[in-house]
């Protein structure tokens, strides 16, 4: 079983960022963000039931459980022979993964809690001197604008700043940053991969907002004085425009672009082939170890 721990949590993990960052950018963004956390989250969930496989072999080669259960311990050991720090190792990597997604899943459902059920919804407006606007997503949502930054903006400026947070509202980008952010905890590998969703996301309401306003050059400018007023600022500024790494630009090089043709279809396999191959090396997993635990039984 070496063989698919090694595929399924060494190599497969890794692989899917890379896959990411060759082809994030080639496709559109809405498309390559839900492409990326659902594939994302297969891989996580089959490297999670990969060391899940591992740590029930450790468990029955130990000669209590054998006896208990009455099979043979020892045939059990004999596989991983060798490498007989794989199962401790995936019974070790298991429980620190479990304790990560529990702590992760209970922070988010205390955020979930306290956002607005009812209620008309819309825009809402906090006297607040720091620039700051956001989506928070509910039933139904709203979008928050403080008064520091709806002084900043003209009033072209400032629909395109709605028209991006609505976007996100609409497509429910806050369910694919749940799951990235689950599948990291799961896997740390997939760092990586959870960041650059929210890098996709963005886009993915620039692209909607700028569909949705005719106006791809208003809405660059909106994201090039939020980045400017949340510049030093301990807030995330409206538009997300305050993340570091280069994404401003980034973003407004692609707003002041005309709209990308779509990729084909071959782009959108690629990662989700990735996560295929790790459903099929889970699989295969799966019958060796209900094979060796037929032959132990023996």
């Amino acid at each position: 079983m070496f063989d698919h721990f090694l595929w399924s949590v060494v190599i497969v993990p890794p692989l899917a960022v890379v896959v990411v960052r060759l082809l994030a950018d080639r496709l559109a963004p809405g498309r390559a963000a839900s492409v990326v956390v659902w594939s994302a989250v297969t891989v996580a969930v089959m490297s999670t039931f990969n060391l899940l496989l591992l740590s029930a072999h450790a468990l029955a080669q130990v000669p209590a459980v054998g006896r208990l259960f009455g099979w043979s311990a020892s045939v059990v050991a004999a596989d991983t022979a060798g490498v007989e720090w794989v199962p401790w190792l995936s019974l070790a990597l298991l429980a620190g993964g479990l304790v990560s997604v529990g702590r992760r899943w209970r922070r988010q459902r205390k955020v979930l809690a306290m956002l607005p059920v009812d209620g008309p919804g819309g825009l809402m407006v906090l006297p607040d001197e720091e620039p700051r606007a956001f989506a928070v997503p509910g039933d139904p949502g709203h979008v928050v604008v403080t008064t520091g930054m709806r002084r900043l903006l003209t009033d072209q400026q400032f629909e395109a700043l709605l028209a991006h947070e609505n976007a996100h509202l609409a497509e429910r980008h806050h369910r694919l940053a749940r799951a990235a952010e689950l599948a990291v905890a799961a896997h740390p590998a997939l760092w990586w991969v959870g960041k650059h969703v929210d890098y996709l996301i963005e886009r993915a309401a620039d692209e909607r907002a700028a569909g949705d306003l005719g106006n791809r050059r208003t809405l660059a400018h909106a994201i090039g004085v939020a980045a400017l007023a949340g510049a030093g600022s301990p807030f995330a500024a409206a538009l997300h425009a305050a993340v570091p790494g280069g994404v401003v630009p980034r973003r407004v090089a692609h707003l002041l672009r005309p709209q990308p043709k779509a990729a084909p279809a071959m782009f959108v396999l690629l990662p989700a082939l990735v996560a295929l191959s790790s459903v099929v090396w889970t699989g295969e997993a799966t019958l060796d170890l209900v094979e060796l635990m037929a032959a132990a039984w023996r």
